[in-house]
């Protein structure tokens, strides 16, 4: 896994990574959201909703820590190995919006992370045991947990969305 050396380094890795996923919507109308193909797993607004998801998570994990909440992650709905459960969720909270609505929302929500990175101290990054919400079985450093909800996701979502426009463009509709 990649490793940062200060805020911006971050900042800089989210936005360059999340920009490449991103535009590969630009030409994906309406009517292809919800296209499946098997060999993909996912439709265009399910790869969005999956995003929005995530992000939404990490954001409120920080905020209900803010005001003094105890944080049960990933929800207090959903368990860890039940991560297959979150997705529809994620599916049925954001799926129903336009493809438009989902990309402004996201753009909206990876900025505020970009903006929450840079109100972090150096410690408070890369230190062990600066949230509780973060104090769990992995031990991860605030770094690592938004990596893994941000950058990870968008990389790996990438060749995801261009297989399936590949696909899409080989297909008869």
């Amino acid at each position: 896994m990649l490793q940062y050396n200060n805020q911006a380094e971050l900042v800089e890795k989210i936005k360059f990574s999340y920009s490449r996923f991103i535009n590969e919507f630009n030409d994906i109308s309406e009517d292809q959201r919800n296209v499946l193909f098997v060999s993909v797993d996912r439709t265009p607004s399910q790869m969005l909703s999956y995003q929005l998801g995530w992000v939404t998570l990490l954001l409120s994990w920080e905020q209900q820590e803010k005001t003094g909440k105890t944080v049960i992650t990933p929800t207090p709905d959903f368990k860890w190995n039940n991560l297959g459960g979150l997705y529809q969720q994620f599916y049925s909270d954001f799926g129903n919006q336009s493809l438009i609505a989902q990309r402004e929302q996201l753009n909206h929500l990876v900025q505020q992370v970009c903006d929450w990175i840079l109100t972090l101290s150096t410690d408070e990054l890369f230190g062990l045991h600066q949230r509780n919400w973060a104090n769990n079985k992995a031990q991860w450093p605030l770094w690592k947990w938004i990596h893994i909800n941000t950058v990870a996701p968008f990389t790996n979502f990438r060749p995801k969305i261009r297989k399936w426009k590949k696909l899409y463009n080989n297909t008869q509709y």
